[in-house]
C-alpha cells in the first residue's frame, strides 16, 4: 500500500511559489510511489487560474485536489510549500518547503516555523546559510527568562529544476507573441522578467526603477540605441495594474533629460510556451536583472535555456546556477533594506540586501550591446551547464531521495490477509470429547 503524501501550497496561483508547488506535485506524481493528495491555498492577490485545461501535468494535479481540509486519516507526510511562519505539522512526518529569504536575515517567526517541522527544504545555498546563521536573543516579559531562537531542525537544499521540454532554444512563435513584437521597433533589446513590487526607485526588490534609470542614462543621445523590454506586473494583470506599470516607467524617464532609448512594457498572462518564445525571440538579445536578492530566481534559470547572455546581480540564490565563468555577474555591496520594501511582518530591522554598482552595470550593458559576439560563447556554455545540472528531472530524483529518508521511520500500512476458512457441516453436530472423570 502506497504511503500518503499531502502537499499544501498555492498550486492554482500565478506566482513563484505557485510554480514551485506545482513542480513538487508533478515530481511526486511522476514518481508513482506515493498516494498524493493536494491542498490548494491562496498566494496574496495573485490570480488563481494557473492550472490549464488540457495540460497533462495540470490535469494530474487537479484530479488530486482535496475539497475539504478534513482528511479521513492522518497522512504519512505533509509537504507545506509556503513562507515558514505558516508551516503547520499535520502528518506523521512534516517537511517545510520555502524559497526563504531575499535578504541577509530572516524574521524570528520564520525560524519558529521551521522548528515546527521535522525537516526543511530550501531552494539555494544562500537561503540555507541565511537560516543557519540566524540567531536571536530574547527575554520573556513575564518571567524575565532569557533564551535564544535559532534553527534547530535539519535542512536540505533542493533547487527548482527547469523543465527542458518547455524551455529550450526555438524560433517558432505563436500569433500572440509575434503580434506583441510587431510593436517593438528595435531589433536589439534587453529583456527583464519579474514582478515590480513595493518601494520607490531603488527600493523595489527587483530594482526595476534603477534598471530603467541606468539603461536610459547609459544609452541616451546615442546614435544607435537598444530597447529594454519589461515583462512585469505587480500582483495582477488588470488594466489598472498595467496603467500603474506605465506610470512608473514614465516617472523614471521624466527624471532624465535627453534623447532616451525606448522602454517596452509586456503586461499580461503568458503560458510556459509563450514565456519560452519571449526568451527566444530574435529581437531579444540579452537578459538582465539588477535584483536586490532572490531565494532562487527561477526566471533567470529559464532564460538561460535560450542560449543568450544573462546579466545579473552577483549575490543571493541565483548564483547557485549562474556560474561566474559563463554568466555576467555584477558587483555591488550590501545595503540596508528600506522599511517600505517588505510587509512589516516579513522584514527584520537589521536586514541587508545587495545593491549593484550602477556605474559598473552601465559599463557592462554598454559592452554587451557593442561587443555582443564575445558574450555569446559563454552564454551557450551557461545554457549547457544549467540544462545538465539544474533540470526538473534531477530535482525530481533528489526530492525522492529526501522523502525516502524521512519516510523510512514511518511504518507502512499493509493489507491484512486472513486465513482461509472451511465451511462447517451443519447437518451433523460436532462430537465433543469430554475428559474422563475420577471418583473423589
Amino acid at each position: 500500500m502506497k504511503q500518503q503524501i499531502l502537499v499544501t501550497g498555492p498550486v492554482k496561483t500565478r506566482s513563484g511559489y505557485g510554480n514551485h508547488a506545482r513542480d513538487i506535485c508533478r515530481a511526486l506524481i511522476e514518481l508513482d510511489k506515493y498516494d498524493v493528495i493536494i491542498n490548494s491555498v491562496r498566494w496574496g492577490n495573485t490570480p488563481m487560474n494557473a492550472l490549464e485545461d488540457g495540460n497533462e501535468h495540470h490535469e494530474a494535479i487537479k484530479s488530486r485536489l482535496i475539497t475539504s481540509p478534513q482528511l479521513p486519516k492522518q497522512p504519512d507526510l505533509h509537504l507545506h510549500v509556503v513562507v515558514p511562519n505558516e508551516f503547520t505539522p499535520v502528518a506523521k512526518k512534516n517537511i517545510g518547503v520555502t524559497a526563504g529569504i531575499e535578504t541577509t536575515v530572516p524574521v524570528p517567526q520564520w525560524i519558529d516555523g521551521m522548528n515546527r517541522m521535522d525537516l526543511n527544504i530550501v531552494t539555494s545555498e544562500f537561503t540555507k546559510a541565511g537560516f543557519d546563521n540566524a540567531k536571536f536573543e530574547f527575554q520573556d516579559e513575564k518571567t524575565g527568562q532569557k533564551g535564544t531562537v535559532k534553527t534547530l531542525k535539519p535542512m536540505e537544499v533542493l533547487f527548482e529544476g527547469v523543465d527542458t521540454t518547455e524551455y529550450f532554444e526555438t524560433l517558432e512563435m505563436d500569433n500572440d507573441i509575434s503580434g506583441a513584437f510587431s510593436n517593438v521597433d528595435d531589433d536589439w533589446n534587453f529583456l527583464f522578467t519579474g514582478h515590480w513590487l513595493a518601494g520607490g526607485v531603488g527600493e523595489d526588490r527587483k530594482d526595476i526603477g534603477m534598471l530603467i534609470k541606468i539603461f536610459c542614462e547609459t544609452f541616451k543621445n546615442q546614435k544607435k540605441q537598444p530597447g529594454l523590454i519589461l515583462k512585469t506586473s505587480s500582483a495582477s494583470f488588470s488594466v489598472l495594474d498595467r496603467e500603474e506599470m506605465l506610470n512608473k516607467i514614465r516617472n523614471v524617464k521624466n527624471s532624465i533629460a535627453g534623447d532616451l532609448p525606448k522602454i517596452y512594457l509586456l503586461h499580461g498572462d503568458l503560458t510556459d510556451s509563450q514565456m519560452n518564445q519571449l526568451y527566444n525571440h530574435p529581437k531579444v538579445k540579452a537578459h538582465v536583472s539588477f535584483t536586490h536578492g532572490e531565494g532562487f530566481g527561477r526566471p533567470l534559470l529559464e532564460a538561460c535555456q535560450s542560449g543568450k547572455p544573462v546579466i545579473a546581480s552577483g549575490w543571493s540564490g541565483h548564483v547557485d546556477f549562474l556560474n561566474s565563468n559563463y554568466a555576467v555577474l555584477l558587483g555591488g555591496s550590501l545595503t540596508k533594506v528600506p522599511k517600505n520594501s517588505f510587509p512589516k511582518e516579513m522584514l527584520f530591522e537589521e536586514s541587508q540586501w545587495f545593491t549593484v554598482n550602477y556605474q559598473q552595470a552601465s559599463q557592462v550593458i554598454l559592452d554587451v550591446f557593442k561587443n555582443y559576439s564575445k558574450y555569446l560563447v559563454k552564454a551557450k556554455q551557461l545554457q549547457l551547464y544549467t540544462k545538465n545540472t539544474f533540470s526538473f528531472e534531477k530535482m525530481k530524483y533528489k526530492l525522492d531521495d529526501i522523502i525516502t529518508g524521512v519516510l523510512k521511520d514511518v511504518p507502512q500500512e499493509v493489507g491484512l490477509k486472513l486465513p482461509k476458512l472451511n465451511k462447517v457441516n451443519t447437518d451433523t453436530p460436532p462430537k465433543l470429547e469430554l475428559p474422563k472423570l475420577k471418583k473423589a
